[in-house]
């Protein structure tokens, strides 16, 4: 069944739980489509495991436009929700709108989701208007991190626990269909989806939330440049992803491969006549 927003809010109001992976290709999403998962993510971070930045501040329009219609061409269940990358939606709300537009006109997403809470309430209200689902990221949000000085977990203080409690209602009371929790502590996010009518998923942020996301590459060990603490790895594909090279490699090298059940025949009358001619 395709999963949709409203999927979403159906499945928070019986209490399952939502699935929600990245994907940045089209091999990769129809896997994921495959698995059943509820959603695929088509996060900036491409930025970190795709394009081999140290963040995603330099990830850009055209890559997700180009990485989100990929990924949508491969789901064919799985809601595709698109990453609006770091100043498409900070410089105006007019700017916000257009390129939320754009990643669903080009990149074929079915819906957007952008970092910020209260500072940005107005921008997902203007984007939600323009019929646009809108799923808001609160917590750590990887595109402040020169901000945050690091990847920090957040909300641990008495004020910055009321703050995110308060960016958590504002995105809802703005129309976001959903909230991604990010390193929050494990209480908190349980507190804030007790409290919100609209799905919060989690990453970092224990098992109390809606939903939960992971990077794709990071589940399956792929991505090796380093680990977050929540993560768990489900696979470790690194280590047979590297073994197959190996064995292509020396196979290619002693002449192993390819055998003869790899090539294509051609009548020996054909070599003749050309040898003839040479």
């Amino acid at each position: 069944m395709k999963n949709s927003v409203v999927t979403f809010q159906e499945m928070k109001a019986k209490g399952e739980k939502i699935t929600m992976l990245t994907a940045y290709d089209y091999s990769t999403a129809k896997l994921v489509d495959a698995a059943g998962i509820n959603s695929i993510l088509v996060g900036d971070s491409l930025g970190n495991v795709v394009l081999g930045y140290e963040n995603t501040v330099s990830v850009t329009m055209e890559d997700m436009i180009h990485h989100g219609a990929a990924v949508a061409r491969g789901a064919k269940d799985a809601l595709v929700v698109i990453d609006m990358p770091f100043m498409s939606y900070q410089t105006s709300t007019y700017d916000a709108v257009v390129n939320a537009g754009r990643l669903m006109k080009e990149g074929h997403g079915g819906a957007v989701k952008l970092e910020g809470g209260v500072e940005f309430a107005e921008v997902i209200r203007a984007i939600t208007r323009a019929s646009i689902p809108v799923c808001a990221h609160i917590g750590l949000t990887p595109q402040s991190v020169h901000a945050f000085g690091g990847y920090k977990v957040q909300g641990k203080t008495y004020d910055a626990a009321k703050k995110l409690l308060e960016d958590a209602y504002a995105v809802q009371d703005a129309g976001a269909f959903a909230v991604v929790l990010e390193c929050v502590p494990a209480k908190l996010a349980e507190l804030v989806t007790k409290e919100l009518r609209i799905p919060t998923i989690g990453i970092g942020a224990g098992a109390g939330t809606d939903g939960q996301v992971l990077v794709y590459a990071d589940m399956l060990a792929l991505f090796s440049d380093y680990k977050p603490k929540f993560v768990k790895q489900f696979a470790n594909l690194s280590e047979e992803v590297v073994s197959a090279f190996k064995a292509y490699d020396e196979e290619v090298k002693s002449g192993v491969y390819p055998a003869q059940e790899h090539t294509y025949k051609i009548d020996d009358e054909v070599i003749e006549a050309l040898k003839k001619e040479l």
